[in-house]
């Protein structure tokens, strides 16, 4: 059996012109052949900017690129058609498909409606003036192109608990909504930033509502007879209570009758936060590991001041690898985009080692760092600018190299603040590997094997060392690595085999 390997096919900047359903098609014997298991796709609905949604910006969940909405039939994405295409030939190839699900927000109301608020103090959400005004606000979703096709459920100021824009008075700002489910504040069991981060963007989804509740369960169960897909990625979760995603996720799984792998984007870099949200959903889904990603940033920005021996420590790899799904990177992290705190190409490889190559945790590849991307946004000095992301030349074969060589037990070498190794040492069916890191010059690792592999000759899987490595009558052997760089040995005799 394959192991795991996560990769989001998509990013922030991806063209729009309905292009990614048929690459995706085109491209899923290439993924499947390399070693890549399962593929995340955007979100597939439509969003407020229609044809040029990213598709964070939910409007109509049950619009797959099927009606004339918000300018255009089709998703940036491309059409149902396409969508249906592209996930069936994905799992036709042996790959599962995990679909991206924005619950937290709706945006691009169809109709205004006159409506109770009151101002939210946005650095403490918890202080809610007495003051209630009457405002007209975006609140009402009809889906008038859809013509309730699917489901007749109108969205209206009942289903909110916020806005963050008054049409009558025009006013910007966080607004509480006053209606039959928000007497006490906003929910609870999510993020305490801010007060309490319930809040986030757009008109706010109030889950108490149990019309809302059984709305997306209807939704999700129509998702999983419509798209044959094997789990989600979950957006935002820090601002939607976890109470919701527990009875949610037990409905989809029970409307299947069999697991879904989901993993939820809890973005914080405190290890203690994200273990407190596992214990609130009962361990039902996997967490992107946040505070790894953020180790792999400040180890590209300082080099060799980085010590490369702690770059697991307070990680959620380290502390419940069982629900870690590891990256390098992600549409938020990228240049330019909310999250920014990208990767800087020399460390990429040996991030990507680290995360593909040990036993700990799910990697997750992003796709710029498999293809490349190049695009252009405002800088944050407001000006225009260009960002070139390119592939990284040694991330397919590391991909490979994690299906064929990342076997068995698993021994750490980490003594050294900017050389680090570990060994894979294989199974009696499968191969192992030898893995060197540096951040500073070249280096090496004396590394004990056992008698079992004495006498034995290794060869960097990457190619980037050309020299061979012998071991001795012991099975011990000097395994070298370049300047910031990172080497994959393995026997000789396995490696004209791959």
């Amino acid at each position: 059996m394959k192991k795991a390997t996560l990769l989001q096919f998509f990013h922030w900047y991806y063209p729009d012109g309905g292009k990614l359903w048929p690459e995706a098609t085109k491209r899923a014997p290439e993924l499947a052949d390399m070693g890549i298991t399962a593929v995340w796709l955007p979100p597939p609905y439509k969003g407020a900017s229609g044809g040029y949604s990213v598709g964070y910006d939910s409007y109509d969940l049950f619009d797959l690129g099927e009606f004339e909405q918000k300018g255009s039939r089709a998703t940036k994405y491309g059409d149902k058609e396409g969508l249906l295409k592209a996930v069936n030939t994905l799992k036709e190839n042996g790959l599962e498909v995990y679909l991206d699900v924005v619950l937290n927000h709706k945006i691009g109301a169809d109709e205004t409606e006159l409506i109770k608020v009151s101002r939210v103090d946005p650095d403490d959400r918890n202080i809610i003036s007495d003051e209630v005004i009457e405002a007209k606000a975006y609140t009402r979703f009809t889906f008038p192109g859809r013509k309730n096709t699917y489901s007749e459920y109108v969205w209206d100021f009942h289903s909110f608990n916020g806005v963050d824009y008054l049409d009558e008075p025009r006013e910007e700002g966080i607004f509480k909504i006053v209606n039959d489910y928000t007497d006490d504040g906003w929910v609870d069991e999510v993020d305490s930033e801010n007060g309490n981060y319930d809040y986030l963007m757009g008109a706010n989804i109030e889950f108490r509502n149990p019309a809302v509740m059984e709305e997306l369960k209807r939704w999700v169960t129509w998702l999983m007879e419509t798209v044959p897909s094997d789990g989600f990625r979950l957006d935002a979760v820090k601002h939607i209570p976890a109470w919701f995603f527990k009875q949610w996720l037990d409905h989809a799984r029970g409307t299947v009758q069999r697991d879904l792998f989901t993993v939820a984007e809890y973005w914080s870099h405190d290890l203690a936060t994200l273990q407190n949200y596992l214990e609130l959903v009962d361990d039902k889904l996997m967490l992107f590991d946040a505070p790894l990603h953020l180790n792999f940033h400040h180890a590209s920005q300082q080099g060799k001041e980085f010590d490369l021996s702690k770059i697991f420590v307070e990680t959620l790899t380290e502390a419940d690898a069982e629900h870690s799904v590891t990256l390098v990177a992600n549409h938020d992290t990228q240049p330019l985009q909310a999250l920014e705190t990208p990767v800087d190409p020399w460390f990429k490889p040996l991030a990507y080692s680290l995360i593909l190559l040990r036993e700990q945790g799910v990697p997750c590849i992003f796709y710029p760092d498999l293809f490349g991307a190049s695009y252009r946004d405002k800088g944050h000095d407001g000006k225009m600018c260009r960002v070139d992301m390119p592939a990284i030349r040694e991330l397919p074969l590391l991909i490979r190299a994690r299906q064929r060589f990342a076997n068995g037990q698993q021994t750490d070498y980490f003594d050294s603040p900017n050389c680090i190794a570990f060994v894979r040492e294989g199974t009696a069916e499968e191969p192992g590997c030898v893995v060197v890191l540096s951040n500073e010059a070249e280096n090496s690792k004396l590394i004990e094997l056992g008698e079992g592999l004495a006498n034995k000759q290794y060869r960097d899987y990457l190619g980037i060392r050309q020299d061979t490595v012998i071991t001795d009558e012991q099975g011990k052997g000097t395994f070298p690595v370049n300047a910031s760089s990172v080497s994959v040995w393995v026997l000789e005799e396995f490696m004209e085999k791959s």
